[in-house]
């Protein structure tokens, strides 16, 4: 008996130190939790493509990780950066066409068009005293081109601290993928053995994890993109900057309920009170029914393989948005789900004491 209570007290005593020393090391890795966790995820994505390199490279486990993150630091930083390029050049220049379009007969024009002066007249009672007066809104549309063309010539210096921290997370990302990708086997051994559940329940909950960071990853980042780049189609057309706002409307998709509307409304907006009002009609249509039932169409697409349902999808979306930021659209999913499988397996083994609660 006394042995027994010396034995569990040994287990209460090491569990408690396993606990602290846990919490310990993640005080230390807190830091550089986000490149970690991603690092995770893209290894696990990306280690079936990885397990045939390293069968044509005849088992070397350690080149065919560094050709996988050399590959992907090719397909990632490369187009990134001339994408960045691209973006301030015609941020810059779309500063100085609105500077030069913002002279006092542009402004008069646009205020005699008919539906304008209907839009005024409504407008005059709502809004401050000279607001709607053309002095003033030329005046305002000089100052926000001359902000917009100071913020992007400037950008270069005030980007450095965020880009060498961006760089830096990227490689550190890239330092543990390699790690995640020679060592899957023995890592997912050590889980394993780690884990006080049964292999079945382990296959459920890696199968679950590994299906919702696919779908969070490549549904957030493939619909961003292919929205971005439908976008920046029809801006073309209507012949607004489509590489500057194309890239803007792959960010703004990720945002729930408005989305890309942030940008091709204003665009719209702004084709109709040029008196462009064919283009402001096409780009109404193209934002509404074409870029919008991408993200009808691909997000739900992506998120078919997961066992959450539509709602529980949104919720984990936007409560991941506003507790992580733009990592939340991996992290309230994988969340979510986690959550589900375990309490599916709660079910599962307390089955019967469950029914029998039901019965009395």
């Amino acid at each position: 008996m006394d042995k027994r209570i010396s034995e569990g007290s040994n287990r209460v005593v090491l569990l408690l130190f396993l606990g602290v020393a846990l919490y310990a090391s993640y005080i230390l890795v807190k830091p550089f939790l986000q490149p970690i966790v991603l690092a995770i995820l893209i290894g696990m994505l990306a280690y079936p493509a990885h397990t045939r390199l390293e069968g044509l490279l005849r088992g070397r486990q350690s080149l065919a990780a560094l050709l996988s993150c050399l590959l992907l630091y090719l397909c990632f930083v490369i187009p990134l950066t001339l994408l960045l390029v691209a973006v301030l050049r015609q941020g810059l220049r779309y500063s100085v066409i609105v500077s030069e379009w913002a002279t006092l007969e542009n402004v008069q024009a646009m205020l005699a068009t008919p539906w304008v002066q209907d839009a005024r007249e409504w407008l005059v009672d709502v809004l401050p005293e000279g607001v709607l007066e053309a002095d003033r809104i030329r005046s305002q549309a000089v100052t926000i081109a001359g902000d917009m063309g100071r913020r992007f010539a400037g950008v270069s210096s005030s980007m450095v601290g965020s880009v060498t921290s961006f760089f830096f997370n990227f490689v550190l990302m890239l330092f543990v993928l390699f790690f995640v990708l020679r060592d899957h086997d023995r890592l997912l051994a050590f889980l394993r053995r780690a884990l006080p559940l049964s292999r079945s329940q382990e296959d459920v909950l890696f199968e679950e994890v590994r299906e919702v960071s696919k779908s969070a990853l490549l549904g957030s980042l493939l619909t961003a993109i292919t929205q971005g780049v439908v976008g920046a189609i029809a801006l073309w057309i209507v012949g607004i900057p489509a590489i500057f706002w194309g890239t803007v409307m792959a960010f703004t998709s990720l945002i729930p309920f408005v989305g890309t509307a942030l940008v091709w409304v204003p665009a719209a907006i702004y084709l109709a009170l040029t008196g462009q009002y064919g283009l402001a009609l096409f780009m109404v249509g193209w934002g509404a029914v074409v870029v919008g039932s991408i993200d009808n169409f691909l997000r739900p697409l992506f998120m078919q393989g997961s066992s959450m349902n539509t709602v529980v999808v949104f919720f984990s979306l936007i409560g991941g948005l506003h507790v992580f930021g733009l990592m939340g659209l991996v992290y309230g999913p994988l969340i979510f789900s986690i959550a589900l499988v375990l309490f599916r397996m709660y079910e599962s083994e307390f089955a019967h004491f469950l029914d029998s609660q039901d019965q009395n």
